[in-house]
């Protein structure tokens, strides 16, 4: 992501998210209790926009993406977008789905790591958010669910068929896109959907921790380790082998990788820089 900018400044208040940043570290929190922090239009925009942003400033170093209240997040809003879409055009339709794709892709594509903190349900599109994220730290009250066909759609939302596959493998994402039915915590931790499994009422907190682990650590191996991760899931194993060399010469130039010898030779904890 280029860090070069036009004339828009930055934004000063996201409307649909609560997001704080602080010591590199941001938290993104879909604040929608009532409604389990059902999506709207405007909540996609903002993940859209917001990860455009914190790619830009280089800020950020670590993102914890959560949800208040009782669950992460249940979907996209049956009223405000379901009952909307039935009065589209297709168009119309076509610009909303290229939205939310648009919001997958900014997770996948952002220089740092993302950690989802999940509990309660993930259900449809958040459950592909999760589903998107470098990390998902969960409870024991997790549970996914990837909606679509039940509403008469294709499994394949958002990336989901694309995605779904390279975390679970094959055969599972077959079942759970084809059917939709809930994958509760222990199945999920069990076939690769979670990351972390904690303590209930703690996903946050785990999250958070982990989050501050990779913000302290060197930004850019991270960075450059998350972009390789994605570009060599469809690349034969010449051309990833030609990608790892060259970016690993790449980083040999860097300051952090100076910074380990040096530290390793004082004998002291390194202090990475990022660059």
């Amino acid at each position: 992501m280029s860090p070069f900018t036009g004339s828009a400044a930055p934004t000063a208040d996201w409307r649909h998210l609560r997001v704080d940043l602080t010591d590199g570290v941001a938290t993104v929190t879909l604040a929608r209790p009532d409604k389990l922090n059902a999506l709207t239009f405007g909540a996609y925009a903002d993940l859209r926009d917001l990860l455009a942003e914190l790619s830009r400033t280089r800020a950020c170093r670590a993102l914890v993406l959560a949800g208040e209240g009782r669950g992460f997040c249940s979907g996209g809003d049956v009223d405000e977008i379901i009952g909307a879409t039935l009065a589209m055009d297709a168009a119309e339709l076509l610009d909303f789905n290229r939205m939310t794709g648009q919001v997958v892709r900014a997770v996948r594509e952002c220089p740092f790591p993302v950690v989802a903190a999940v509990h309660g349900v993930a259900a449809g599109a958040g459950a592909v958010l999760a589903l998107a994220a470098d990390f998902r730290v969960a409870d024991p009250t997790a549970r996914f669910a990837f909606l679509f066909t039940r509403v008469g759609l294709s499994g394949g939302d958002m990336g989901a068929a694309y995605l779904l596959p390279r975390v679970v493998g094959l055969g599972h994402a077959t079942r759970l896109l084809m059917l939709g039915e809930p994958v509760r915590a222990p199945e999920a931790e069990r076939i690769g959907l979670i990351s972390e499994l904690t303590d209930e009422g703690h996903s946050d907190n785990a999250a958070r921790n982990l989050a501050r682990r990779l913000a302290d650590g060197p930004a850019l191996a991270h960075a450059q380790t998350k972009a390789l991760l994605t570009a060599e899931l469809d690349m034969p194993m010449s051309a990833a082998v030609e990608l790892d060399a060259s970016t690993q010469a790449f980083l040999m130039t860097g300051e952090d990788y100076r910074e380990f010898h040096s530290a390793f030779t004082e004998k002291r904890p390194p202090k990475w820089r990022g660059r």
